[in-house]
């Protein structure tokens, strides 16, 4: 069993946020997608680096756009 990993300082853990990966020849686009408002944040990095902290950081612009639109 894996440990559960922690949320960022600042970001909202009242929502749900999908996290879809794409492969893009020696890249990945990490896509985070708020279920409640259909707004989504992406990123781009490189193909060797860990899923979790492309995740982290396009989860971290997720929340920055919902903050800036609301």
């Amino acid at each position: 069993m894996g440990r559960p990993q922690a949320r960022p300082r600042g970001l909202n853990t009242e929502r749900a946020i999908y996290v879809e990966f794409t492969v893009l020849g020696n890249m990945i686009k990490a896509t985070a997608i708020d279920a409640a408002s259909g707004l989504e944040a992406s990123i781009l990095g490189p193909a060797g680096a860990l899923r979790p902290v492309l995740a982290q950081a396009a989860c971290r612009k997720l929340d920055y756009l919902v903050r800036k639109k609301s």
